[in-house]
Parts: C-alpha cells; structure tokens; sequence
C-alpha cells in the first residue's frame, strides 16, 4: 500500500504541473478562440532566459523579476503583433501563425543563449522528505512536493483570479461572444494583453518547475504535447477542467506504467494519456467540463 501510495502521489503532483502547462492554452483560448501551438515555445524559452540571466551574474532573487517582466513583454508583444492583425481571420490561419511563432521563439531562445542543456538548481533537494520515510514508509521527493504545491498555489491564484473578478467576468463575457462584449464597454485588446502576458508567467513558472527536474534544454518544448490530452480530457475553456484533467492523467499514467507496463516492456506513459485523448474525442468531444457545441447544417 505504501508503494501505491508513492506512485499515485507520484501521479497527482506531475498532474499538478501538466495542469499548469495546459492552463496556459486555456487562457488564450478562452479569450481569442485561438489555440496557441508556441506555449511549449514560451515555456522553454522562458527558463533559459532565467538561468541565462543568472549566468550572466545576476542573483536569483533578481533574474525571477527581470525573466517575469520579459515575458510579460513578449506575451503583450505577441498579443499586439501576431494576434490583433488576424483578428477576423480563420482558425487555421491563426493556428498557423503561432506554428511559425514557435519556430522564430525557438530560434531566438537558442540564438541568444545557445543549446547547452543547463542545470537549474532551486535551492531545494531532490531527496525523500524524511519524516515521511520515518512514520509512513513513503519516499517522496522534497523537490516534487514543492514542485507540486507552487503549481497548486499557481493554478488556484488564476481559478481564482478569472472566475471572482472584475477581469474574469470581462475574460468570460469575450470568451462567450467578442462582438456583445465590446458593445457593452468591455476593453477587448486590453483582456487580450493581459491574458497572453499572463500566459508568458505561467510558461516561466512551468518552465522552472520542469527544469529543475529534468534540466533546461529544447526537450522542455515538448511539455506543451503532454499537456494536449489534458486539454482535450477536460475542455479547452474549463480552467477547473483542466486540473481534474491533469489528476487524472499524471495518476492514471503513473499507476500504469508501475503495474502493467513491465507487461508490455514499459514506455506505457508515453502514449497512455493519448489514448485516453482519444477515447474522449469519440465518446465527450467537449471534455468533462467543456462546453457542448451544437452545431446546424
């Protein structure tokens, strides 16, 4: 029981974080009805640029603010020059335009600060935390806990911020119909900005949780893929959805992989959460909590 347990809190704390991932798509989406492939991009770029800013001498307490007012510059940059100008263009072309974001984010992440994987060290040790060892039996990374609890406080702060404020009443009211919203005084590009700046802290505060488990290197844009079954699973517009969602498949990938993956050779993991994408696709297309679509033809 004990070594479930460590593997389902296994499963729920990297759930947290691919929550976290995949809370950045909702937000843009909500907004702009745009599905923004460059949040893996962002993601990656953002924590090598803090720990090139800490290379480069400054301390940590120092390169977080400067790394967080950088993104927010180049979420409202993107918002500003990428998005407004397609505003009443198709889906796909908007898709298309942040496929090509990606590239040129990637690019200048790596032109700027090179290809070298790096090590992000937070002050916290990858250890079992010991009381947990000594009264449970339970080993369970100081590293992942904490990993596990910034990303809670982050998606909470948000759950929060958009469904109890003024902002997220505006946020909703764009999301539902742009045209209405703006007839009745609400600033829309305003809401854009914000929400894609916001977006910009939340790919920082993912990329660190990420990098200082598995390093910061390009393989951190792949994060983004992990987090579409995520969104598929709960609703590309429900921000609870997304983390009932992230439970739910960093638990069920977990359990998997420890108890029928050496069935099948391992690597389960890697494609389970797909499946289950699948699966909802056929049976829920919406997700749990998104929205039903009715559509007449």
């Amino acid at each position: 029981m004990a070594f479930f347990i460590e593997v389902l809190v296994g499963g729920l704390l990297a759930g947290i974080m691919y929550a976290l991932v995949a809370l950045g798509f909702v937000l843009i989406y909500k907004a702009s009805s745009v599905f923004n492939f460059a949040q893996g991009a962002m993601v990656f770029f953002a924590v090598l640029s803090f720990v090139g800013f800490m290379e480069l001498g400054l301390p940590f307490w120092l390169a977080l603010p400067v790394t967080i007012a950088m993104m927010v510059a180049v979420g409202m940059l993107t918002e500003r020059f990428v998005l407004r100008p397609l505003v009443n263009q198709s889906e796909d072309t908007l898709l298309m335009a942040t496929i090509g974001l990606t590239f040129v984010i990637e690019g200048v992440a790596q032109l700027a600060w090179g290809v070298e994987v790096r090590r992000l060290d937070l002050g916290i040790k990858d250890e079992p935390i010991g009381w947990l060892v000594d009264n449970a039996g339970i080993l369970v990374s100081q590293l992942d806990i904490t990993a596990g609890v910034v990303a809670s406080i982050m998606v909470a702060a948000l759950a929060l911020l958009f469904s109890r404020t003024k902002v997220g009443r505006g946020l909703r009211a764009v999301a539902d119909d742009h045209a209405a919203a703006l007839s009745i005084g609400i600033p829309l590009k305003h809401i854009w900005a914000l929400v894609w700046a916001t977006a910009g802290v939340v790919a920082l505060v993912a990329g660190m949780l990420w990098g200082a488990r598995s390093g910061v290197q390009f393989a951190l844009t792949f994060t983004a893929l992990k987090a579409l079954p995520v969104l598929i699973i709960g609703g590309f517009t429900s921000v609870p959805g997304v983390i009932v969602a992230g439970l739910i498949v960093g638990a069920v990938e977990k359990i998997t992989e420890v108890y029928v993956g050496p069935y099948f050779g391992g690597g389960i993991e890697g494609w389970l959460p797909y499946v289950l994408a699948v699966l909802f696709l056929l049976v829920r297309p919406e997700g749990l909590f998104g929205e039903k679509i009715i559509r007449r033809v």
